[in-house]
């Protein structure tokens, strides 16, 4: 493969904080001379949990409502993207197991497009369970929100809610979310803590970009209303290719809930047949009101939580061979952070619909490919990104040797660069896996064509082939050649499992802009968030350096500067930032590891300086200049986050070693210093590199 000039010339630009000379040496001559061990959210290494769980899957911020466990209510959650942290109520996710047995001796009830028949009866209850004023606000709450969306304009900022109120009643709660979504069904409801919050149904709104107002509002009453043995029916349709869009639209959003068909049916002017789509829900309840209730309330989701162990792979190849061989979707599995590739990494997972059971069976198939799995259990929960103290590093770097014309003891150096590193710290910035090191595309460049809505250039540079001669880059050689794309997913091998997922979307809606607005579609949200997110890190670490570069380690006004003494990764916003000012700068307030840098995002303040300056034109250059960070097509919003200039290891250990690992920490010893290693042990915080913090130590690009 061809060198990566490129990715040499970006990180060889970016500068240090501290000024000692460093030394040389390799890191990474083998995955087990990288080892990363992920540290979970109560500090605990999670190759070292034991068969009960030694970390806490949160819930998110608020708990979750006891209306679920009611088996007329136990419909489900909206798609991922608008789920945030909490628990949202019109349509709950299951496996066909996981479903209750249906009867089979009940007549169906067809729902056509229109109002459910229990419509009337549940917005009546709404004055009795609502005071006259709550009542007029959801009302007036209601309008505003239609009004929005007849008028065509985008939101800018976050989604709008109103909180109709804590109910203290379980039971009033479940009547209550059902009544507000049978009014209003282009609106959901979110439990949270007893309040019931209410906002936009953005599904809904999506499907009435497809069908009539008249068929989208029946069609979520009919999801909320989830009427035993139903089915619900739109109207006739002659065209096959808008029959394919709303078969695509409703197996993408609720496939795991209903399924749909096609019916002919004859026209009443001329006989003509025309089709119509047909939705019914997969399983159906049993006759029996108690039976049902119980088998309800164990019907929820399973999930399974395990330690993944992986060897010089990548982590989305690791996850699609689980995939396959689980017979799941990639998105099924969480995660709390991304690994290296080329290391040994232990990290905490949880797959959705699968047993620990049927886990441990392919243990032995995982092997094969380098992968381990620990610590199989049953977990209530799924896990996300972020959801992490950090990570342990046990790393080795062989052949050290002194920095060119540096004549001082090795020894002497070593220490001198870990104690600089424990003092100052290293500028925090994205190692260079954020960006696929040694790829003939970065994943920045796809999110740069995501973000300027230049989705088939996306798609390409996806596809793109690297300088290998193997059956995955034959496969995508040829897509380029021939945009091909069936006979492209003859030649991709079964693991690539995201690549095929992309292919054979691309074969049923084609290689045009909005075929590959579905088949990024098909991709999950946290991958497509992914390459967003990858630009966006690029950007910023260019701004560190200009930083740094502009104004130094001292605090200036206009800086950006974290109050709170303790910052969860990336996880502050606007209201824990503070703008330094001229009297501030005066008094030397603040110091350099408190400033920050915004994380590109639509919903960041800039500094009032330079480096604010620098960013605007940054973004002008990319052809950014009025982007708002959101990608409406794919339904990608990037509120944006800061990040802290400087960041300091802990737990700093080390030795040196022979290659034959002899010791060499005693006085007086004599050795060759060419067969020098170092063994360094270090914690970093979630979201940072350790090749970054080992940059600054060694004053060395990898």
């Amino acid at each position: 493969m061809e060198e990566d000039t490129d990715f040499k010339t970006r990180f060889s630009s970016l500068c240090f904080i501290t000024d000692h000379i460093g030394f040389h040496g390799t890191i990474k001559n083998s995955p087990s001379d990288f080892v990363v061990t992920e540290i979970d959210e109560q500090g605990q290494l999670v190759y070292k949990a034991t068969d009960g769980p030694t970390y806490t899957l949160s819930r998110g911020l608020s708990e979750p409502n006891d209306f679920v466990k009611k088996a007329k209510l136990d419909v489900q959650s909206f798609s991922f993207e608008e789920r945030s942290h909490q628990e949202v109520s019109p349509l709950m996710e299951s496996s066909d197991a996981d479903r209750c047995p249906h009867s089979g001796s009940e007549k169906e009830n067809a729902v056509n497009y229109g109002t459910s028949k229990s419509k009337e009866e549940n917005v009546d209850v709404l004055g009795t369970l609502l005071d006259e004023r709550t009542n007029e606000l959801l009302n007036q709450f209601a309008c505003d929100v239609k009004k929005n969306w007849n008028s065509k304009t985008e939101l800018t900022g976050p989604s709008p809610e109103f909180s109709v109120g804590r109910i203290l009643d379980k039971s009033q709660r479940a009547v209550l979310h059902s009544c507000i979504r049978q009014k209003f069904p282009f609106l959901i409801t979110v439990g949270k803590n007893s309040e019931i919050l209410v906002r936009p149904n953005l599904e809904c709104k999506e499907l009435c970009h497809l069908v009539s107002e008249e068929e989208a509002f029946g069609f979520f009453r009919y999801l909320d209303a989830k009427k035993e043995n139903s089915k619900f029916t739109f109207k006739p349709d002659t065209s096959k290719d808008h029959r394919r869009a709303v078969h695509h639209f409703v197996n993408r959003k609720f496939g795991n809930l209903v399924e749909t068909k096609s019916f002919p049916e004859l026209s009443s002017n001329a006989g003509d047949p025309q089709a119509v789509i047909t939705v019914r829900f997969r399983g159906k309840a049993h006759t029996h009101r108690k039976r049902s209730l119980f088998e309800c309330q164990e019907r929820k989701v399973i999930y399974t939580a395990f330690t993944l162990c992986k060897e010089n792979m990548e982590m989305f190849e690791a996850i699609g061979f689980l995939a396959v061989q689980l017979g799941v979707i990639p998105s099924d599995f969480t995660y709390a952070g991304l690994k290296d590739k080329k290391a040994i990494t232990y990290q905490a997972m949880v797959v959705k619909k699968v047993t620990p059971e049927r886990l441990k069976n392919i243990e032995k198939e995982m092997e094969k490919k380098r992968m381990k799995l620990f610590n199989i259990r049953s977990v209530d929960d799924s896990l996300r990104l972020g959801q992490l103290k950090g990570n342990h590093f046990d790393i080795v770097i062989r052949n050290l040797r002194n920095q060119l014309n540096d004549s001082e003891n090795l020894r002497e150096r070593i220490l001198e660069a870990i104690e600089n590193v424990k003092v100052k710290g290293f500028v925090n910035y994205y190692g260079p896996q954020r960006f696929g090191m040694g790829s003939k595309v970065h994943t920045d460049q796809i999110g740069l064509a995501l973000l300027k809505n230049e989705m088939v250039k996306a798609v390409k540079l996806f596809l793109t082939p690297e300088d290998l001669d193997d059956p995955v880059n034959r496969a995508k050689k040829y897509f380029l050649q021939t945009e091909d794309a069936k006979g492209t997913l003859s030649l991709m091998p079964e693991f690539k499992v995201r690549e095929r997922v992309l292919l054979e979307s691309l074969h049923r809606f084609g290689v045009t802009e909005e075929g590959c607005v579905q088949a990024w579609f098909s991709l999950p949200h946290s991958m497509r968030l992914f390459y967003v997110h990858a630009y966006s890190s690029k950007i910023w670490n260019e701004a560190a350096s200009y930083r740094l570069a502009t104004y130094g380690p001292r605090v200036v006004e206009g800086d950006l500067v974290c109050l709170d003494e303790v910052v969860d990764a990336e996880q502050f916003t606007n209201h824990k930032v503070h703008l330094v000012t001229n009297e501030e700068e005066s008094a030397n307030t603040y110091a350099i590891h408190q400033v920050v840098l915004p994380v590109l995002g639509y919903n960041n303040q800039y500094p009032r300086n330079e480096v604010g300056q620098w960013y605007q034109e940054r973004l002008r250059r990319d052809g950014l200049q009025t982007c708002r960070f959101k990608v409406p097509a794919l339904k990608l919003n990037v509120p944006g986050c800061f990040r802290q200039v400087l960041k300091h290891p802990c737990n700093v250990s080390y030795k040196l070693m022979e290659e034959h690992d002899t010791d060499l920490s005693m006085e007086g010893s004599h050795t060759s210093e060419a067969t020098l290693s170092l063994l360094i042990s270090f914690d970093l915080d979630a979201s940072c590199y350790a090749t970054i913090c080992l940059r600054e130590i060694m004053k060395h690009d990898f």
